[in-house]
């Protein structure tokens, strides 16, 4: 996964600020995701074989370019499989460090995310999982 500089960061957190202030709460939310798996130590061969599994899973339930739900058995597959208590921790780390009370829509959406370490896991797996199809386009 490739690190963002600085002012990638900053510009992505306020497109998210954007997005989460019209509305827009699962992409949103499923955005700081991504922006905070840029910052967990994920293995890299782990998470490439959970990401194999959870194609094959979303493969297997019909057209794996439709649209990802929280909720879908291919999220949840990679979810498992990345889930452990270090996962979560980190997580919830890197999720508070990137709140500012400047951008008050995603500081509301990281509170919920680190109050809710399921929903957090699922929407990790669900950016992480997206971005695996964003690649194969």
């Amino acid at each position: 996964m490739p690190a963002m500089s600085d002012d990638g960061f900053r510009l992505a957190l306020d497109g998210i600020e954007a997005q989460l202030a019209a509305g827009e709460q699962t992409a949103g939310a499923a955005a700081l995701a991504y922006v905070a798996a840029q910052l967990l130590s994920l293995d890299e061969a782990e998470l490439a074989a959970a990401r194999r599994r959870a194609l094959f899973v979303l493969a297997a339930g019909g057209d794996p370019h439709r649209e990802l739900e929280l909720e879908s058995p291919a999220v949840d597959s990679l979810a498992r499989d990345l889930d452990s208590p270090d996962l979560r921790a980190d997580l919830r780390r890197v999720l508070t460090a990137l709140s500012d009370p400047k951008r008050p829509a995603s500081a509301a959406a990281i509170a919920r995310l680190v109050d809710d370490e399921e929903l957090a896991l699922l929407t990790l797996a669900a950016a992480l999982l997206a971005e695996e199809l964003a690649d194969e386009n």
